[in-house]
């Protein structure tokens, strides 16, 4: 019948589509940082965020905000802007890297498939948003998290690729045979 309840309301829109995130973004810390001034302390918040896509591209951000929301978005943006290509070998890394930032070090090694990650939480996350299936991995040093992850980073960054190995022996020149 017309003029009923659903003839009068304005036209629906269209559904939102819900774009599809090109990266995982995981929020490793947040901090609640103070500044003093005249009248007491001004609290901001800090975040170390880490954003990877699982297919060997990674990169951490740490930024501020007045609010955690606030932080963790700029932090993201950082992250995305920071990324570095993590070559991989079969799920694991193609040897074994150390990195050190402040007083964290950190080693990590490849590991053969079914291993999993053995690793701490910060790195954990870093090397599972890199995409790396199989490694283990050793913090020493500080527990530090901001540290520890840009340890991580740089300890990834170190990798050389299989590729670029220089495993063979030059050839020597083969004598040239005399004629007799």
């Amino acid at each position: 019948m017309p003029g009923t309840q659903q003839e009068r309301r304005a036209p629906r829109r269209p559904d939102m589509v819900q774009e599809e995130k090109q990266f995982d973004e995981r929020t490793l810390h947040v901090d609640r940082v103070a500044r003093v001034v005249k009248g007491g302390r001004r609290f901001r918040f800090r975040a170390l965020v880490v954003a990877g896509d699982h297919k060997g591209k990674v990169g951490i951000g740490i930024a501020k905000g007045a609010d955690v929301t606030a932080a963790v978005t700029k932090a993201t943006d950082i992250a995305k802007k920071n990324m570095i290509v993590v070559p991989m070998y079969k799920g694991t890394l193609p040897h074994e890297v150390m990195g050190k930032v402040g007083g964290a070090n950190i080693l990590i090694m490849p590991a053969s498939a079914g291993t999993g990650l053995i690793a701490g939480s910060v790195v954990r996350t870093i090397l599972e948003v890199a995409g790396v299936h199989n490694a283990l991995s050793k913090s020493l040093g500080s527990s530090n998290k901001t540290n520890t992850s840009y340890a991580t980073l740089e300890a990834l960054q170190s990798i050389v690729p299989a590729k670029n190995w220089i495993t063979a022996k030059p050839k020597a020149a083969k004598p040239a045979k005399e004629s007799k």
